[in-house]
């Protein structure tokens, strides 16, 4: 988990943002380093998020250099540093809301056993998933674009527009059409999360 850590501490310090050091200090405050991904899914354990986020960023920047390779011209919608704020602060919000709990299930043998796991918790502050990333790095001072304002609070895409208003829906379809960091960023997400932590 350290190397870890030194790895996204120094990714994120390399984009030389303003506000940057103030984010990693606030992410350790909230326990991200040490959060799990998910509850039991992928990265469900000690240190996933950290883990995942990486593993995103590393997706990213493979998608990036092959689009640059087939059409340099997006190099300025793609810049490295705007992969880099994207993927590894686009799931923020789960930072604190993983919470170890015991649970029961069934073993091999059909009899109930516990076992160490995560509930889920969305009281701290239940404003959503993309929103909620993009709300706390701006409060913590983060100078961000508007790409990956857009990137971080669609990247869940049809996962989050279920219950969500047309209007909703809408500004997603629009923010696909002029954003490819955003497209870059759901496409990474998915392969770390569906394939290379599976």
């Amino acid at each position: 988990m350290n190397e870890n850590k030194m790895r996204f501490d120094s990714l994120l310090t390399e984009t030389a943002r303003r506000g940057i050091e103030n984010v990693m200090k606030e992410l350790d405050g909230l326990g991200f380093y040490t959060a799990p991904a998910s509850t039991r899914f992928h990265g469900n354990y000690p240190g996933g998020l950290l883990e995942h986020s990486l593993n995103v960023y590393s997706e990213a920047i493979l998608i990036r250099e092959t689009q640059l390779r087939l059409n340099p011209e997006l190099e300025s919608k793609l810049p490295s540093n705007s992969i880099a704020i994207a993927a590894l602060l686009h799931d923020v919000c789960k930072a604190e809301i993983y919470q170890p709990e015991r649970k029961s299930r069934k073993n091999a043998t059909g009899q109930w056993e516990s076992y160490d796991g995560y509930g889920v918790d969305y009281s701290a502050f239940p404003i959503g998933h993309g929103e909620k990333s993009v709300i706390r790095l701006l409060r913590w001072g983060l100078e961000m674009t508007d790409d990956e304002i857009m990137a971080i609070r669609w990247h869940m895409s049809g996962f989050d527009l279920a219950f969500q208003s047309p209007e909703s829906r809408n500004c997603y379809h629009a923010a696909s059409g002029k954003c490819p960091l955003l497209v870059v960023l759901r496409a990474a997400d998915d392969l770390a999360s569906h394939i290379l932590e599976m």
